[in-house]
This record gives C-alpha cells, structure tokens and sequence, in this order.
C-alpha cells in the first residue's frame, strides 16, 4: 500500500512539473481553427469540402479576410476536440495545415497613459521581462528621505519601515527624493494611471535616513542597513553617497550581504574617476548612469568601483523628455506630483528593481544576482575610462540567464572572456594608450637611441629610465586600482610624459601643452648640466619623439586640435622637434662626458 501510495504522489508531482514546464504551460490559448487548403485546389474543390465539413461536423468555415482568397485561408470555431477530429478525418488530404488559431498578446504595455515617456524601462528591455516575472514575493527596502503612497503608489504593497531620522515607524517622505527612488522599482503599474515601475509586485519597506534637506548619518543609514536585514528585505537600495570610508558603515553591509541581502547604490554624481560611499565597497553593485541615448550622463561618476551602468536621465536646456518620470510628492506642499529627475539617484532603483526580478525566479544569493546582472549586461567594448562598468543593464537578459540556474565554471570564464579579462590590456592598461601600442613605443625610443648610438652610451641607467618615462611611462600603473586608494597618482605614474595632461583630468584626449617639445626643452635646459640627469633628459627627449609618432600613428586625439590631420601633424611636427632637439644634447652631453 506504501508502495503505490509513494506511486501515485511520484505520478502526481511529474505531472504537475510537466505542466507547470514551461515548454508545456505556455502552449497558448484558441478558440478557433485555421484550415490552410492546398494552393492546387479549384474553388469548387474547396466549397465541397466545406460543405462536408458543415454536414460532419455542424460547423462553418470562412475566408480569414478579404486577403485570403489566394492562400486559401479558411477559419472555423472550434476547440481541442474538433482539432484534433479535423486532424485524424479525410479532410488533412485536401489541406496544407490544420492549425489552432491561437490567440497572440501584446507583449507586457502597460496602460499607464504615462508609459510612452518612460524611455528609461523601454531602454532596459523591460517589457519581455515582465511576460516572465514582475517580482512578486520579493522585499526592496529603500534606505532614503522617506516614501509618502502618493496616488501611483496606492497598488503598491508595503512592509513595515521606520524612520532614523525622526527615530519613529513612520516613514513619510518630506523631500521627494525617496517616493520618486521607490517609484522606479514598484510604482503601481497597469492601474490606467501616471506611470510604470520595474518590480511592481515586489514590496516596499521605506527606510527613512536623509532629513527633508537630504542629508544624513552615516550612523542612521548602518542602522537602516541592519534594520532591513533583520526585517527581511532581500534588494536594498541607497541613491546617496559621499566621500569617506568608515568602519561602521561597511560593516553594516557586510552584515547584510551575508544575510543575503542584494545592496545596490549610486555611484556618485560629481563627474569623478572613482564611485563614491557606499557604492565603492565591495559587497555593494555600483551604478553609474547612462542618458537617453546610452551615453554616460555628464555628472556621474565613472571609473574604479563602478560595476554596472542603468538610465539616470539628463534634463538639457529644460526639457524634461530626458529626465527620469516618476509620481512623488512637491516638497513645499506635499502634494503628488509627476516629476522627471536625473541622477545616478535615479539610475540605481533600475538595478534594484532587476534584482528583485532576478530573485523572484529564484535566484536569491547576493553574489549570484551580482553577477548575473553583470554577466546579461549589454557590454560596452570602447570603455577606456570604465564608464559602464560590465555594461548597459538589460532586464530580459538577465531574468532569462536568472532561470537557466546553471552557472557554472564555464559561464564564470565565459564571461570573463566576453568582458574582457582574459585580455592583458583589461589588467595592464597604460591609460590614454594602451598596452601593445605602448610596448611598440618603447621599443621605438630604444631605436631612435639606437641611431644616435655614436653618441649614446646605450648601457646607462639614467638614459634608460628617460626612453621608458618618455614614451611609457611605468604603464602598467596605470589601470592598478586598489580598492579606497586614491586614483589619480596611479594615473600620472601610469603615464608618459605627453600623457600627463590628459592623465590629470582623467582624459583620453592629449594636452597639447604635454605633448610637444616644450616639456623635453625644459628638461634639457634644466639638466643638461648634471652628469647623471642631463642622460635621463635625453632619454625622455627621445621617448616623447617615440610616443608622439605613435600617438599620431593610432590615436591623434589632441585637446583643442581633434582627431583629424590637424592634431596628426601637430603630433609628428613636435616628434621631430624632440628627435631634434634629443640629437643636440646627446651630442653636447657626450662631448661632456657622462656617469652610467
């Protein structure tokens, strides 16, 4: 008895695994049959079969529209049943198919009259996401000023939040800020008003931390960290950020990451070379953020610590079709009120309203959601300065990697490969040129001494570290990023001499200042004179003719001059000059006699 007992529970979960399977749930609905005749049948051919199917079967095929004529396309009611009795009759002889007629839906549009200016969820691939999963079951906490359930939230469920600021559970915003965050992951959606939000069954707990100002502790939003943990918030989001690392922070969200917690936060907004606080901590994704056409918005931060990119918006000359459109509340009054707002702020809800869905399918470790986000991302290729970090994020994608549940090994290295890893110039990046360029740079430098070897003695140490600073620079500085360290000494050491200009500002783009003959002039003018410097002078004289000509080779990007022939001559006309100028002084140099 056991036995079949254990029988009929095994039979009665395989069937519901077979039903509930994709493949075999989603087999569509119909309530008519399409009939495809053979395109040799004669009209009259066609009318009696019909007529046999009238009297068989009691029921009447038409021509599908006006256009049907040619393709013999014919229509009937009819279910299951009668498809497949149509099927197994004598009628699959005179036909080319017998087909449910299914019944196709609009992908995922909501009816939010508001919808068709939120370029931002279009732009992420939401909508075939959403046929998938829309995040039901799953807890954001929004660690911010507060979240007021204005109108467009009314659908929108809610946990238990609490407010640090004013040390009570009411959690009401006074800003703006956190209603118009909280309104990018879960804005009621498919309720005929204001606008849409990325999980918008997934539910919210408002954790107030940043006063009506929109400032607050560092100790308050710890707290708030742990809070959410222990209530059981699975996605966090922080749109805030400042400059300074602290113990009590990152603990918090160590706390939280090992509880499972999915911490996202905002890169920053000052346009800088490194995200802020808490975005730059491990355990959290940093996001920077992206305009309307894909292209980093002009205030975020890039660069160490960012890992993913999201739409922040960017409002130019006023127009508000390039913000952010969400329903949150007019500080002054507090009344609801459909703001567009751009910010890495914005950018970050996008992200934390994709974990949620990425968990609601089941994929719940912290470290999992990461990298699926990153792996699904639409990579980037021509990011020298790190400005999306894996890519554009793409909600489809990374719902449907989520599903697969099957990363393993190789996933991990392929994605390493499709990133970029795997390549030197990922790890050993010299900055505004890139590895093998600045190898043959050198190599260069060590050639045009070659030339002059009559008056170089090519065994000094001095004039060796002039060729390599001159047209390398110590290259593989450049991309070593240490976590919390500032960046911009790694960018200088990481750079040569015609790069400084450009390394300071955290640019591509060549100083015009830099990269000419005035800086080797001073050099040799300065050092000429000492015995063991006046070498490493002509060795950076010559590397700088050596980086300029490559420079003008592969990349004539000059400040003020552009990319075309302008900045190219610009570049090979200095790099003779210090050819020149490197000749005169070695030759004076070795007349002067010289210390290895």
């Amino acid at each position: 008895m056991r036995r079949l007992l254990l029988i009929g529970l095994f039979c009665l979960g395989l069937a519901w695994a077979v039903l509930g399977y994709p493949g075999f749930a989603n087999r569509g609905s119909y309530d008519s049959i399409v009939l495809d005749f053979r395109e040799d049948l004669s009209p009259s051919q066609i009318d009696q079969q019909l007529q046999t199917l009238s009297q068989q079967y009691g029921v009447t095929a038409h021509l599908n529209s006006a256009f049907s004529q040619a393709d013999h396309l014919y229509v009937l009611n009819g279910d299951s049943r009668l498809l497949q009795a149509l099927r197994r009759s004598d009628l699959r002889k005179s036909v080319e198919a017998i087909d449910p007629n299914y019944t196709y839906q609009a992908l995922e549009v909501p009816n939010d009259p508001d919808y068709s200016k939120q370029w931002n969820l279009r732009s992420i691939n939401i909508e075939t996401a959403w046929d998938e999963t829309k995040g039901k079951d799953v807890t954001v906490a929004v660690i911010d000023t507060g979240i007021t359930k204005v109108p467009d939230l009314a659908n929108t469920k809610f946990v238990r939040g609490y407010d640090f600021v004013n040390d009570r559970e009411d959690a009401s915003d006074d800003n703006g800020h956190g209603t118009h965050v909280a309104g990018t992951i879960a804005q009621s959606t498919n309720n005929d008003y204001g606008v849409a939000g990325i999980a918008y069954e997934a539910q919210l707990m408002p954790l107030k931390v940043l006063s009506s100002f929109g400032g607050g502790t560092v100790a308050d939003i710890a707290e708030a960290i742990r809070f959410a943990a222990d209530q059981g918030a699975t996605v966090i989001n922080m749109s805030l950020g400042g400059f300074g690392d602290t113990h009590v922070l990152k603990e918090a969200i160590d706390y939280a990451h090992q509880k499972g917690v999915v911490v996202v936060a905002a890169a920053g907004n000052s346009n800088t070379n490194s995200a802020a606080f808490p975005a730059r901590y491990a355990n959290v994704i940093s996001v920077s953020a992206l305009d309307s056409t894909g292209a980093k918005a002009p205030y975020s931060n890039f660069g160490a610590g960012v890992d993913i990119s999201a739409p922040g918006g960017a409002i130019v000359d006023e127009n508000p079709l390039g913000g952010i459109l969400q329903e949150t509340i007019d500080p002054e009054t507090g009344k609801p009120q459909m703001v567009p707002l751009q910010g890495t702020s914005m950018a970050a809800p996008h992200v934390a309203g994709v974990a949620a869905l990425i968990q609601s399918v089941g994929m719940k470790e912290p470290d999992k959601v990461a990298f699926v986000l990153q792996q699904s991302a639409q990579v980037v290729k021509d990011d020298a300065l790190n400005h999306f970090g894996a890519g554009r994020l793409d909600a489809t994608a990374a719902v449907k990697l989520a599903q697969r549940e099957n990363l393993d090994v190789k996933d991990f290295f392929r994605w390493l490969r499709d990133n970029g890893y795997f390549n030197l110039r990922f790890w050993i990046d010299g900055g505004v040129t890139a590895l093998l360029p600045k190898l043959g740079m050198v190599l260069g430098s060590y050639l045009l001494a070659w030339f002059l070897r009559n008056y170089l003695p090519m065994g000094s140490f001095a004039l060796a570290s002039g060729l390599v600073t001159g047209s390398a620079g110590l290259f593989f500085l450049r991309g070593f990023y240490i976590f919390d360290l500032p960046q911009a000494p790694f960018r200088i050491l990481g750079s040569s001499i015609p790069e400084l200009g450009g390394a300071i500002q955290g640019s591509p783009l060549l100083n015009p200042f830099f990269a000419s003959v005035l800086i080797p002039f001073c050099l040799i003018a300065l050092l000429l004179g000492h015995s063991w410097w006046k070498w490493f002078a002509v060795g950076s004289t010559l590397g700088v003719a050596a980086c300029l000509i490559g420079s003008a080779a592969i990349d004539p990007a000059v400040l003020w001059l552009g990319e075309g022939w302008l900045a190219r001559g610009f570049l090979l006309l200095n790099a003779g000059l210090c050819f020149g100028l490197g000749s005169l002084a070695a030759k004076a140099a070795s007349s002067g006699g010289h210390t290895a």
